[in-house]
Order: C-alpha cells, then structure tokens, then sequence
C-alpha cells in the first residue's frame, strides 16, 4: 500500500500561519493528502536565549512546550476536517529547515502564511518565506494575514508574453478539475505593436484550447498596460479570484535562485493567495508558437 501524499504547512502558532493551514483543508482532501504541521526552532533565537541562561537547561523544556501546543493544534484540526494531521519539530534556520523537510517526505505543496514586514515596504513578503518559494522543488502557496475563500472557484493564470512553459498550464489544469474551478487566462502587453498582439493571441488560444479539452470553464483577456504586475493584481482582484498562479522565474537557465520583477512583486503585494512554481528540468518545454 502506498503512503498518502503530504502538504507541507508551517506553523508558528501566529495569526498568519492559522489561516495558512485552515486553508489548507480542502487542498488535502481533493489531493487525498495527509498534512505535516512543521515547527522550526530558530537557531538565531536559540543563541539569543543561551545568552540570558548560561548554565540553565532551556532548550529541552521549551521543545517540550511546543510539541504539546503542536499536538494540541494537530488533534484539534484532526477532528475539524477529518483529516490525518501529523506533526514535527525541528531546529535550524527557519527557511533552510522547511524545505529541507519538504524534500525529505516528498511533499506535495507547501501552504505558508506570510507577515508583512514593517519599514518602507509593509507588504513585503517575509524573507523566509522567499527563501522557501526560491528554493523549495513543490510549488508553494502564500497566504496574506487575512480571512479567504474556502475552496478554489477561480484562477488566474498570468501568461508570459515569451515563454510559457507546460508546467505552469498543467498545475492550473490539476488544481481546476479538483476544485471544478474556472480560469482566468490573462496577458498583459506593453505595446501596441500588431506583431506582438498578434503572437500573444496565437499563445493565448493554444493555453486556451488545452484547458478547454479538459472541459474546464476558461475566461480569457488581454490587458494593456505599463505595470504589469499591477494589472494583474488589480484583475485578480475585480475577478474576484481565489488563486493566482505564476512561474518563479523569467528565465529557466538563469540562476536557480533567481526570482523574476514581476513574480516578486505580485507575491510581495498580493491579498489573493499565490501559488508560485519553480521550472523543474524536466518542464522546461515551451510552447512552439508559430
């Protein structure tokens, strides 16, 4: 007998990461997942507490302490959704440690809460949370500090006017048809030159005619303007949208690391939850337009 796929959500018991994980329920039982509920013991705070309590045992105590909050929280969850909760505790760096444990149980999603920074830019996504989108293999959904939709009624799906790879369109298909979604194809230009609309609305119908095959329900638009990043938000936003789903780089040879301008600030800047994939090798397949 196989062993159910797992989610992957993170908890620090804040606000935030509460959201994060409720949202998480419906995922898991369309997918027929378990969920593994991580907490990370900040290797950062730890050095800090060492410092106020030389000589005095703190650390065993405190992991105590959170695994009883931890299986409290699981046993709760566990009897609200009927869902297998499991748990775990580990100590490190918060990011390194999350996807770390993503990779080793194989997990199929990440589902994260985000804080907003305070300072200059207050709906910065935390930089752990960045840390996780950039690095970890399974795409991650980032959810603002606020109340959502349950369930998944509509997608957006931002397509590159250059490149689009299969991946992105395949993940939109498998998350519509467990949730009997519509999608919301958009592109947005920059300019008005006729070639360039022109190759936009061939890529648009063939994104299109996939979706369709699969009977799913498929809205489409082109968008003209200078932000594209906003346009996009502020469409998601008038859709009244449940997800928006992106590609984490603009360009798949570049840096692993790297996260594309548009990616980072519609991830920074979005109160839709954001599902954000990373090209793996074996997708890394365009669309031959002609």
């Amino acid at each position: 007998m196989t062993s159910k796929s797992k989610i992957l959500v993170p908890v620090d018991f804040s606000e935030q990461s509460l959201i994060a994980l409720r949202q998480s329920f419906n995922l898991a039982r369309f997918t027929e997942s378990e969920i593994l509920l991580l907490h990370v013991i900040d290797e950062d705070f730890l050095c800090t507490l060492s410092s106020y309590f030389k000589d005095q045992p703190y650390e065993d105590p405190m992991r105590d302490q959170i695994q009883v909050k931890l299986d409290a929280l699981a046993n709760e969850i566990q009897k609200e959704s009927g869902i297998v909760i499991q748990t775990a505790i580990r100590k490190g760096k918060i990011y390194e440690e999350i996807v770390k444990t993503s990779h080793e149980i194989e997990a199929k999603f990440i589902i994260m809460g985000t804080h907003g920074s305070v300072g200059i830019k207050k709906k910065f996504i935390g930089s752990n949370a960045m840390r996780v989108i950039k690095e970890a293999s399974c795409p991650v959904i980032t959810i603002k500090g606020t109340e959502h939709h349950r369930g998944c009624k509509k997608i957006v799906l931002p397509l590159d006017l250059s490149k689009e790879t299969k991946e992105k369109v395949g993940k939109a298909i498998e998350i519509a048809n467990f949730f009997n979604s519509e999608i919301h194809v958009i592109s947005v230009v920059e300019s008005d030159d006729e070639f360039v609309i022109n190759k936009l609305k061939r890529q648009l119908n063939q994104v299109i005619n996939i979706i369709k095959d699969q009977e799913i329900k498929v809205i489409s638009e082109i968008i003209n303007a200078s932000d594209v990043p906003a346009a996009i938000l502020d469409y998601s936003k008038k859709a009244d949208a449940d997800l928006i789903i992106i590609m984490t780089q603009q360009e798949i040879y570049w840096t692993e690391l790297f996260i594309g301008f548009a990616a980072q600030e519609i991830i920074n800047s979005s109160d839709i939850p954001v599902l954000s994939i990373r090209p793996t090798l074996k997708s890394k397949i365009e669309f031959v337009l002609s």
